[in-house]
């Protein structure tokens, strides 16, 4: 420590004493008890007050570049977020997974509209004229068309195939996902067309099964995983809304403060449906394609979707003090 004034000599204490504390937490995760924290802290904010003078009064001084140093580095230990426990992950998922659900389901609804009225609309055009399907996605479905006029259906997986096809399927679904999420950057234009093109893709096809008398055994395979799946995108779509209207309604806040808040529940949402994505690939992998009977896994879809819709709709009521949004 360099030279001091008689005003440093009478603080040094503390300083050494807040280095001490630094040191302490350096060395070890969790070396520091409740009473060390809040020392800390106290300590902290003395020297803060400290370089406020020292830099008024000796901005070029020795000390003001040590206390400086010491601030800083005492700053990264006060406000450093908390290691991830798994009662951190428990209490997400008991209260501020289903409340985040909750406060961007306007928006989620929205997202669920997007996708739906472009889908009812593909599927009533198509399934007159299969042609409409090509004027809307080009000639890159021709071989599709082709399949679906020969009576065969792409979603029949072998069982020696499925393990593949759940991994090909959870990353498509991943990236569908992060897509209508991602979008809301760019004032939510890219989530709006996610959603739609999404919305047309499926309806078009449906319409070209239904056209050729095989939509039967399209919902025969989408019984099971279609209800998760498709609840996550609308969530997904839902969030990336929720971010591109931060930029399009700050309110009074400026844009980068509105989006930075926005983004940080946003994609604490998508993070949190990560698991569900990976239950209906495995579904969709491995039950979708099975023998099983139509019922069955109508029963699974249903039955998962009622249980997710429940848990994002009623849970975490019962607990006024836990938040995930800043005022």
């Amino acid at each position: 420590m360099p030279a001091r004034p008689p005003f440093a000599t009478s603080r040094q204490a503390d300083w050494l004493a807040l280095e001490d504390l630094i040191t302490r937490a350096d060395r070890r995760l969790g070396a520091l008890g409740p009473a060390d924290i809040d020392r800390l802290g106290a300590l902290y904010r003395r020297a803060t007050a400290d370089l406020a003078l020292v830099r008024r009064d000796q901005p070029d001084a020795p000390l003001t570049m040590y206390l400086n140093g010491l601030v800083a580095r005492a700053h990264a230990r006060v406000y450093r977020s908390a290691p991830l426990s798994r009662q951190a992950v428990v209490d997400f998922y008991h209260h501020g997974f289903p409340r985040l659900y909750r406060r961007i389901l306007p928006f989620t609804a929205a997202a669920f509209l997007l996708f739906a009225i472009p889908a009812v609309i593909a599927f009533l055009l198509i399934r007159r004229d299969t042609d409409v399907l090509l004027l809307l996605f080009g000639d890159g479905m021709m071989p599709l068309i082709q399949q679906v006029e020969r009576g065969e259906m792409w979603t029949e997986i072998t069982p020696a195939m499925r393990s593949a096809a759940a991994s090909g399927i959870l990353t498509n679904n991943i990236s569908v996902t992060f897509k209508a999420f991602g979008g809301g950057i760019l004032l939510g234009l890219l989530t709006v067309w996610v959603m739609v093109q999404n919305g047309l893709l499926i309806g078009g096809i449906f319409g070209l099964l239904h056209h050729h008398g095989m939509a039967p055994r399209l919902l025969d395979f989408i019984a099971g995983h279609g209800p998760v799946e498709l609840s996550v995108i609308f969530a997904a779509g839902g969030a990336g809304l929720f971010m591109g209207d931060a930029i399009l309604r700050p309110g009074l806040r400026r844009r980068v403060d509105a989006l930075s808040d926005r983004a940080r529940d946003a994609a604490l949402l998508v993070l949190g449906c990560a698991p569900l994505l990976v239950g209906a690939g495995l579904i969709e992998g491995f039950v979708s394609p099975s023998a099983l009977p139509t019922w069955i896994k109508a029963v699974v879809g249903l039955g998962t979707g009622a249980a997710l819709h429940t848990y994002w709709l009623a849970a975490g009521r019962q607990r006024p003090g836990y938040d995930v949004k800043r005022p």
